[in-house]
C-alpha cells in the first residue's frame, strides 16, 4: 500500500478522479475492514467501462466509501444504488451524496448478500466484498440466479490478490483481469439471460 493511500485512508478522504466531480473529495469514516479502491486502479476499471457507463444503471454493493459508486455517477452513469450495512458509513455516504448534489443516487443500508431485497435491473454491478471471508464465489452464484442484471450486463469483482480461481456460470466470460498489490480485480461480461 501507498504511504500516499495509507495518508489517505488514515484522514478518511478520497478523490474523484474523473468526470463532472473530477478532483472533488469525499470523506469515509475508520471503520475496520473498510478499504477504498486504489486511485490507480478506479482509473483502469473505468477506463474498461468507458462504452458500457455512460446512461447505465449500476449497483454498487459492499459500497464502504463510495468510491466506484460516485465515481461512476461523475462519469455519466445515470443511477447508482448503493448497499451498506453499517449505519455510521450509510450517514457518511449521505452526507456526500448532498456534498455533491448527486441526485441518481440511492444508498441502502442492508446486508449486500441479501439481493432479494434489492429492486431494479443493473447495466454494471460492482462488487467490493470485504476480503478472506469466502464471499465472492456465493455472491456470482446469488447474482446469477437473481434478476438483477440485465442482458449483458458487466460485473466488477474486487477480491484478495490470492483468489486466483473462480467458478463463473457457463454465458459468463472473464473479460478483463489485472492485481495491484494486494487486489486481484476483474470485469465480468454475465452474458444473455
Amino acid at each position: 500500500m501507498s504511504k500516499q493511500l495509507r495518508k489517505n485512508i488514515e484522514q478518511g478522504e478520497l478523490k474523484i478522479i474523473g468526470g463532472q466531480w473530477r478532483s472533488r473529495k469525499i470523506s469515509f469514516p475508520a471503520v475496520h475492514g473498510l478499504r477504498p479502491s486504489p486511485s490507480r486502479i478506479r482509473e483502469t476499471l473505468f477506463s474498461w467501462l468507458i462504452p458500457t457507463l455512460p446512461a447505465s444503471n449500476c449497483l454498487d454493493l459492499f459500497a464502504g466509501s463510495g468510491a466506484l459508486g460516485f465515481e461512476a455517477l461523475s462519469r455519466g452513469a445515470n443511477r447508482v444504488t448503493m448497499v451498506e450495512q453499517n449505519q455510521l458509513v450509510v450517514r457518511q455516504l449521505l452526507t456526500n451524496k448532498e456534498l455533491l448534489n448527486a441526485d441518481g443516487l440511492n444508498v441502502l443500508k442492508m446486508d449486500a448478500r441479501s439481493l432479494s431485497k434489492i429492486d431494479g435491473c443493473f447495466d454494471i454491478v460492482f462488487c467490493d466484498p470485504p476480503f478472506n471471508q469466502g464471499i465472492a464465489q456465493p455472491l456470482i452464484e446469488d447474482l446469477h440466479k437473481s434478476k438483477l442484471l440485465k442482458p449483458s450486463a458487466r460485473l466488477y469483482l474486487e477480491t484478495e490478490k490470492n483468489l486466483t480461481t473462480l467458478s463463473l456460470p457457463n454465458n459468463w466470460t472473464l473479460l478483463k483481469e489485472k492485481t495491484a498489490g494486494d487486489v486481484r480485480y476483474r470485469l465480468i461480461d454475465v452474458g444473455e439471460r
